[in-house]
């Protein structure tokens, strides 16, 4: 049986949160689905859409949520059970607010670090024991800990380009996790993505 794979892009759903920092997760997988050229469908009883694809000898399916970010762990949980996802084939994508943006980093696990989307997954799962690619959307002010007006705004125009640069990186890192695994794609692309000045 071929391996199967599940990787989420966390958000909120609906077009008022659509270009908005706490999408970022959301923002990776729609990057990641049109570069592989895969559909998104309307998962009722997933409570999410789903996209699949092959990628070699690998079946992926692609989610994201579309209860808000509080509930996600609903759909994770009811993908991995039902196609029998293994813990260490799970990769969870999500913004982080305490890198700066443009940052990526990937770890095989830990904790949820007050993240409401990880919070929900780790409940319905009943472990932390899965990978999560942080992309970071940076802070407004560094001693500011009330940040829900600052991850719920949309990007601002000048940083169109780093946000470009960096989804398409995770979309690099997440074809080297899914390929040479968790080790190799932190190895290769945790860290601050370089953007061309032109």
């Amino acid at each position: 049986m071929e391996p199967v794979f599940l990787i989420v892009g966390l958000g909120n759903p609906g077009r008022d949160y659509a270009r908005t920092r706490h999408n970022a997760g959301f923002l990776l997988l729609d990057k990641l689905a049109a570069e592989w050229r895969v559909e998104w469908a309307e998962r009722k009883k997933f409570s999410a859409r789903v996209a699949r694809a092959d990628r070699g000898d690998r079946r992926v399916y692609l989610c994201q949520p579309a209860t808000f970010m509080n509930a996600s762990g609903e759909a994770v949980s009811a993908l991995v059970k039902f196609h029998k996802v293994p813990l260490p084939h799970l990769l969870v994508a999500v913004d982080d607010a305490d890198l700066p943006l443009g940052t990526l980093r990937l770890r095989p696990d830990g904790s949820s670090g007050g993240h409401h989307g990880l919070d929900s997954v780790e409940r319905h799962l009943g472990t932390r024991a899965y990978a999560r690619l942080r992309v970071g959307i940076g802070r407004c002010a560094s001693d500011q800990r009330e940040i829900t007006d600052w991850v719920l705004a949309p990007f601002r125009k000048e940083e169109a380009p780093v946000l470009e640069k960096v989804l398409q990186t995770g979309c690099e890192q997440i074809e080297c996790w899914l390929s040479t695994g968790v080790q190799e794609a932190m190895n290769r692309f945790n860290g601050a993505v370089a953007v061309d000045e032109n």
